[in-house]
């Protein structure tokens, strides 16, 4: 019987030793990224009775069943897919706000408008050198800011498309981890302490993998994790201990598309489908800064043909360039101009053919749509600083449920240290009441 108690206290001992070393673990990782708190499982161990007690119990004491995480799957889903979509809105909204810095900084709106300003001052004097070279001079002014918004909008396109790429070989490597992970899992011990450390990491990776592309996770008994990417269709990203290639396709007009293996996807959420959505209104509002380019350009090139310049002869093209980027000013002197019609001698104070000019700007009206162009930008600024600050409330509260369930509380760890202090102290005093009747036993014996 001494020998039973001394086993049954022993184990007892073990118990109450392991979970005080979960406890401290616990307390040591109170602040650690991603770990996810401990707690055991202590069974009780029977056995059958020995020589002629075949038909009974024997208590054999307890033993410690399983390493438990406090995890909660369906909180670490929402965590993954809310911050999925903060991370979208938080890389639209910032190449978003990039694109207004790019049409509204660059002072292209003004420079529209002195540009419109010069001519009617021109029509004035048509044959002033001094009005002509002003015009000339805004001319130029304004090539050089459609020039430099072109260029702000490139700046902006190449950071998001590096930002992206950045994103996409990250998203590999974390790809190779899980595999890897998964590959250990298969291996590790159920209910051992580092199967737990196996199951943080794992969904640590989940969760950055989920920053960057809509997560579909669908796990295995054993802990695996099978991972597809992605939405409309969702691809297989790793499946056991083998993972695919995530990469990005650049358009002929700077947007990017995705595939794994090859096999397009929409990423759905995350940085990627930020940057997809963000390239895709950049690409936008750069063809109608192109459009609005050449519009200018071909309506006063065409009322440049119709008249003569200051000097008589026919009127050549005062722009040239297609875009944005190209634009340019043709004319090398002021005094090509043509403010008269066709036929008017050198130096005709015949304004008709600027009038002509003024009249085609007006209808083209290139400051409206320009105007039109930035206030497209502002409201989709505006509209999803509304939504990012929504998602990122949503984000933080998916968070903040996660972290109460999951996460070490140092109260309660405390009381743990003295509840499990205490039964190993119990424990030894036991064993050394065991001991005490085995000595008795021997000295009956003597």
């Amino acid at each position: 019987m001494a020998s039973d108690l001394l086993s049954i206290a022993a184990s007892g001992a073990r118990a109450a030793r392991g979970a005080l070393d979960v406890t401290a673990q616990n307390i040591a990782n109170a602040s650690s990224d991603g770990y996810v708190r401990r707690s055991l499982r202590i069974e009780e161990v029977s056995a059958a009775g020995g020589a002629g007690r075949n038909a009974d119990i024997s208590l054999s004491g307890a033993r410690i069943a399983e390493i438990k995480r406090n995890a909660d799957p369906f909180l670490q889903g929402e965590v993954r897919r809310t911050d999925g979509d903060l991370q979208r809105a938080n890389t639209e909204l910032s190449g978003l706000r990039n694109i207004e810095s790019a049409l509204e900084q660059s002072g292209i709106f003004t420079s529209i408008v002195e540009f419109e300003a010069s001519l009617q001052q021109l029509a004035g004097d048509p044959s002033d050198p001094s009005r002509r070279a002003a015009v000339l001079a805004e001319a130029q002014t304004m090539a050089s800011k459609f020039q430099i918004t072109a260029a702000g909008l490139d700046s902006a396109g190449d950071g998001l498309r590096f930002d992206a790429n950045a994103q996409v070989e990250e998203a590999n490597i974390i790809g190779g981890e899980l595999a890897r992970v998964n590959l250990r899992l298969t291996r590790a011990g159920s209910g051992s302490s580092d199967r737990a450390a196996l199951l943080d990491q794992r969904d640590q990776l989940l969760e950055r993998l989920a920053g960057f592309s809509s997560v579909n996770a669908s796990f295995a008994s054993d802990g695996t994790v099978a991972v597809s990417l992605g939405s409309t269709p969702a691809r297989s990203f790793v499946d056991g201990g083998a993972s695919s290639v995530l990469s990005s396709i650049q358009g002929g007009d700077g947007t990017l598309t995705f595939a794994v293996d090859g096999q397009a996807t929409n990423p759905g959420s995350g940085s990627l489908a930020g940057a997809g959505l963000a390239l895709t209104a950049l690409a936008t509002m750069r063809e109608r800064l192109d459009t609005l380019a050449k519009g200018l350009a071909d309506t006063v090139n065409a009322a440049q043909a119709a008249g003569v310049g200051n000097n008589g002869s026919p009127g050549a093209p005062l722009f040239e360039g297609t875009t944005a980027a190209t634009l340019k000013v043709a004319l090398a002197s002021g005094e090509g101009i043509a403010t008269a019609p066709a036929g008017a001698g050198t130096g005709s104070r015949d304004a008709t053919n600027l009038a002509n000019l003024r009249a085609a700007l007006a209808t083209e009206n290139p400051a409206q749509k320009l105007s039109s162009l930035l206030f497209d930008v502002s409201s989709s600024v505006a509209g999803r600083n509304v939504t990012q600050s929504a998602l990122e409330t949503i984000a933080s509260s998916a968070r903040i449920s996660l972290e109460q369930q999951s996460s070490v509380n140092l109260d309660t760890e405390a009381t743990n240290l003295i509840r499990f202090q205490q039964a190993f102290q119990a424990s030894g005093r036991a064993m050394q009441a065991a001991s005490d009747i085995f000595d008795t036993l021997l000295g009956i014996g003597r």
